[in-house]
């Protein structure tokens, strides 16, 4: 099987049920006048329109189809945080913290190939100031949580009892950059 990172669109959906590109969405729309086509708004990671807060962005790393859909939903919250990449191995994670702007990632221990330790050795060196990482995993066992933590993780939670708490942390992580405190 071939490693990668998967696509989404902020939300863990990779646009598959799109309309086609100039398809209209009704046919209300189909009817309507013609008008001039809306510019889009692209922003650079690092801007934001005027007085509004730039979003929470998270990496999901979890080996797991279901639970990266489910932890997709619990914490996406429109214009506070935003999915911006996922992966389900080691090399995938590492080439996407490499190359994606983040400021959380909610890290699994057991991954399809490799580990969320080595997703951690891997971040000593390319990990953003002030990101911040949650490992989430099954096996919270206090060797894995030391090693995590020695690592640089700043949460370590056991997925059966904690599950709760990654909404809750990430909340925290949005709310100080909607306030200005990074």
């Amino acid at each position: 099987m071939m490693e990668q990172a998967l696509p989404s669109d902020g939300h863990g959906v990779s646009g598959a049920g799109d309309p086609q590109p100039g398809a209209p969405a009704s046919l209300e729309a189909a009817r309507a006048p013609e008008r001039e086509p809306a510019r889009d708004v692209v922003l650079d990671a690092g801007e934001a329109r005027a007085g509004d807060p730039l979003p929470l962005r998270v990496l999901l790393i979890e080996d797991s189809p279901l639970i990266r859909e489910r932890l997709a939903e619990t914490i996406v919250e429109a214009g506070r945080v935003e999915i911006v990449g996922q992966a389900d191995s080691e090399q995938a994670a590492i080439g996407l913290i490499a190359s994606t702007p983040w400021h959380a990632m909610v890290l699994d221990l057991q991954l399809r190939h490799g580990t969320g330790l080595g997703v951690l050795r891997a971040l000593v060196s390319v990990r953003p100031p002030g990101a911040r990482v949650i490992v989430l995993t099954n096996y919270a066992f206090p060797q894995y949580r030391a090693k995590s933590l020695a690592l640089g993780a700043d949460h370590f939670l056991d997925k059966a009892r904690e599950y709760h708490r990654v909404h809750e942390i990430l909340d925290a992580l949005a709310q100080e950059r909607a306030a200005g405190v990074h």
